[in-house]
């Protein structure tokens, strides 16, 4: 898998958006510091019962278009 950077200020707007569409997701669940990529990845797929390539696809593709209000 490629490796991609988050920082903080997209993280914030990423979180609102992941809220929004998977509203089980909790603060824990959404916690994250610019490096950690791989632990948000890993702990995203668990709670979302997906792959972290389909968590990684989903993240990439909001931080193309953070201004979007699209999910």
């Amino acid at each position: 898998m490629v490796t991609f950077k988050i920082s903080n200020s997209e993280w914030e707007i990423l979180k609102i958006k992941l809220q929004r569409k998977y509203n089980h997701l909790t603060d824990a669940d959404l916690r994250y510091s610019e490096g950690e990529e791989d632990g948000l990845l890993e702990r995203l797929a668990k709670r979302l019962r997906r792959n972290k390539e389909y968590v990684f696809f989903t993240l990439s593709k909001e931080l193309n278009d953070l201004d979007s209000n699209r999910l």
